[in-house]
C-alpha cells in the first residue's frame, strides 16, 4: 500500500495536467505513492491522453462535471494512502516539496493538514492561507491578494513577509493540500455542496473543530498557474464563487447570510439562475 496518494481533479486540462504529471515523475516523493486522476467529463481528451501517456496512473472518469469537492472525494475513496495530497492540474510541484510537507506532518502529530508556499509563474509568492472566512477577513485577504497581483508595493511586500516563515493557520489552499487520511475520513471528506471555491476553507474548519492543527510551510514550494480555467470563462467563475460564498456563509455565519444575499442582489450579482459550471481549476 502506498503511503501517499496524490489526487488530481481535471476538467479540460490536457495541457496543464501534462506539465503537472511530468513534474511529479521528474522529482517523485521518497515515500511510496500512487496518483489518481479524476476527470470531470473533459471534452478536450484529457482522460484519453493521461491513460495513453501515463499508464501507471489510475484515471477515473467522473461521468459528469462533479465540481472540485465531489471529484476530490471520488479520488480519495479510490485511493488508500495514509496521506492524501489534493493537487490542482495547474500546479507543478518543485523538487523536494512533497518530502518537505511529509516531514512537517511527521514532526507534528497534532497537525492534520499542511500546505506549501505557492508561487506564480514569475516565482512570486501567493497568499495561499489565511484566517477563517468572515466579512472582514475576506476583505483583508482579497485586498492583499489583488494588491499583490497588481504589483502594489505594500501588498507584495506584506505577502512576501507572511509567506516567508512557517505558521499555524486556519486554512490552506486546496490547490496543494496534504492531509492525513484519518482526519479527512473523520470529517466526512470535503463538503460537496461547494462546486468550486471555499471547499478548502470549509474542510480545514471541520478539521480544526476536532482540535487538529493546520500548518503552512515555506520549506515546500509549488508553482501555481492560478485561474487559467476561470480566466477563460469569467462569468461562470463568478457564478461558482458566489454560490460557494453563499453556501459558506449560510453554514458558518448564518447571521451574515441575509446581508450577503441582499448585497449581492443590490449589486446584481445574486446567483439565482444555474449556469454551465466553469470547471475545477482555480
Amino acid at each position: 500500500m502506498s503511503r501517499l496518494s496524490i489526487i488530481v481533479v481535471t476538467y479540460n486540462s490536457v495541457g496543464a495536467v501534462e506539465r503537472c504529471l511530468e513534474a511529479l515523475a521528474r522529482d517523485p516523493p521518497s515515500a511510496g505513492h500512487d496518483v489518481v486522476l479524476v476527470d470531470n467529463a473533459s471534452t478536450d481528451g484529457t482522460a484519453l491522453k493521461a491513460r495513453r501517456d501515463w499508464p501507471d496512473i489510475r484515471v477515473v472518469d467522473a461521468g459528469a462535471n462533479l465540481g472540485f469537492a465531489r471529484a476530490c472525494n471520488v479520488g480519495i475513496r479510490r485511493s488508500s494512502g495514509e496521506l492524501v495530497l489534493l493537487l490542482n492540474p495547474d500546479a507543478r510541484v518543485m523538487p523536494g516539496a512533497l518530502d518537505a510537507m511529509t516531514r512537517v506532518l511527521d514532526a507534528r502529530p497534532d497537525a492534520a493538514v499542511v500546505g506549501p508556499r505557492l508561487l506564480d509563474e514569475h516565482g512570486r509568492p501567493e497568499l495561499s492561507f489565511g484566517s477563517m472566512i468572515g466579512p472582514w477577513a475576506e476583505l483583508r485577504q482579497k485586498a492583499l491578494v489583488v494588491g499583490s497581483q497588481r504589483g502594489v508595493p505594500f501588498a507584495r511586500a506584506r505577502v512576501g513577509r507572511l509567506t516567508a516563515r512557517p505558521r499555524e493557520v486556519d486554512w490552506v489552499s486546496g490547490a496543494c493540500l496534504l492531509v492525513r487520511r484519518a482526519d479527512a475520513d473523520a470529517v466526512g471528506l470535503l463538503d460537496e455542496r461547494y462546486f468550486l471555491y471555499a471547499e478548502d476553507v470549509d474542510f480545514c474548519a471541520a478539521i480544526r473543530a476536532r482540535g487538529r492543527r493546520v500548518l503552512f510551510t515555506p520549506e515546500a514550494e509549488v508553482i501555481h498557474l492560478r485561474g487559467r480555467s476561470a480566466a477563460s470563462r469569467p462569468a461562470a467563475a463568478e457564478e461558482a464563487y458566489r454560490r460557494s460564498q453563499m453556501a459558506f456563509y449560510a453554514k458558518h455565519h448564518p447571521r451574515w447570510a441575509w446581508w450577503l444575499r441582499a448585497y449581492l442582489k443590490f449589486r446584481g450579482r445574486l446567483p439565482d439562475m444555474p449556469i454551465d459550471p466553469p470547471g475545477s481549476i482555480r
